[in-house]
């Protein structure tokens, strides 16, 4: 073993954290590793150093003795030297991903649970403000039934690997240097289907297609989403399903145009209606109601119907209904009527600041404006 300081082999303070210290050994393990130097017997002997100081100062123990007692109090722990431990081991976490992957601690690999899929559904308002209960059909991977999701056909079972001897990796040495690699036997699975499942081809899923019924609570809108646990792919080799997200749309309506929990409408209605005032009825999406207009509306005006709108689906909130009145021009009219409106609209015209303010007011705008 190396009598030099730990820390000042590693370059970093006594006060260094473990972060650091794993930084400056990654930096100079690195720099001095032997595929790099090409056999240089100088920086090999340093490379040795790094991993010795790294070996110390990243063990709590080991740490906690040198810095009392120095490389002797290591050594009383008959933990020190260069050819104690695995040397695969020490350096699989830490330079696995750039060496050819390294072994994680759980050997070998466990089953990949299945993806999370999506499904995007179209609503109609009314389905959307109700709430429904509609069927789908998605394509999907499935667990083989007949071998219950493990691939080997039924009657077998699958058969420790040879190669890595069920660990999932196998280690590859150079030298002295040492890294672990999923084993390209078993590809990290540990364990050889001898005798796969005729219908999954060891797979344990296979691709189909399933039917779900889904129910959709009231108030939802474009944007929300449904999570159905499991529902998703199945996972290779009996691993657990993702799930599914039914994605919401909802689709425009004819007469309705929704605003958070809030509808909106426009109600045409007759020039003898919103001059004189009145009753009319109004849609909403449970059936019409009355509505009572003032006299004297002028087309524009907005009317609330309050608790007439969308029950909120995260709350027990109720929107209401706005009603914009739209006076609707009469059109293909008679002689008679003609007539009758030029007489209406003589009388109105010998009083124009009482019978029609706003114009009266805009006249008048323009006339200042152009200093007329």
């Amino acid at each position: 073993m190396s009598k030099r300081d730990c820390y000042e082999v590693l370059g970093v303070s006594r006060s260094a954290t473990e972060k650091e210290i794993k930084k400056a050994y990654k930096r100079l393990a690195m720099k001095y590793h032997p595929d790099r130097t090409k056999g240089d017997a100088e920086l090999e002997i340093k490379f040795k150093e790094v991993k010795e100081a790294y070996e110390i100062l990243s063990d709590p123990n080991k740490k906690v003795a040198f810095d009392q007692y120095g490389h002797d109090g290591v050594n009383q722990q008959g933990q020190g030297g260069f050819g104690g431990g695995d040397f695969g081991d020490q350096f699989g976490d830490i330079f696995g991903d750039i060496f050819g992957g390294g072994r994680g601690r759980g050997g070998a690999q466990r089953a990949q649970q299945g993806s999370d899929l999506r499904y995007n559904m179209e609503l109609t308002l009314e389905e959307a403000v109700h709430g429904a209960s509609k069927e789908i059909e998605i394509p999907t991977q499935v667990h083989c039934e007949q071998c219950n999701g493990t691939g080997a056909k039924k009657g077998t079972d699958s058969k420790t690997c040879g190669t890595c001897h069920g660990q999932g990796q196998v280690q590859m040495r150079q030298g002295f240097f040492a890294v672990n690699q999923t084993c390209p036997t078993c590809r990290g699975k540990g364990k050889i289907i001898t005798d796969p499942c005729h219908k999954c081809h060891g797979e344990g899923r296979y691709a189909s297609s399933k039917t779900l019924n889904v129910k959709i609570p009231a108030g939802v809108d474009t944007g929300d989403r449904i999570r159905l646990s499991g529902e998703g792919e199945a996972g290779e080799h009996g691993a657990p399903a993702g799930d599914l997200y039914v994605q919401m749309n909802v689709i425009d309506h004819e007469v309705f145009v929704r605003d958070g929990d809030n509808l909106y409408c426009e109600v045409p209605i007759s020039f003898t209606e919103v001059a004189l005032g009145g009753e009319i009825e109004v849609p909403t999406l449970d059936g019409r109601v009355k509505l009572k207009i003032s006299a004297e509306t002028q087309t524009g005006r907005m009317y609330r119907m309050r608790n007439k709108g969308v029950k909120s689906v995260r709350s027990h909130s109720v929107g209401d209904l706005m009603c914009k009145v739209i006076v609707e021009t009469p059109v293909k009219l008679s002689a008679k009527q003609r007539e009758l409106l030029k007489e209406f609209e003589a009388t109105c015209s010998s009083s124009p600041k009482k019978h029609k303010p706003k114009s009266d007011g805009f006249l008048n705008h323009i006339k200042n404006f152009l200093m007329i």
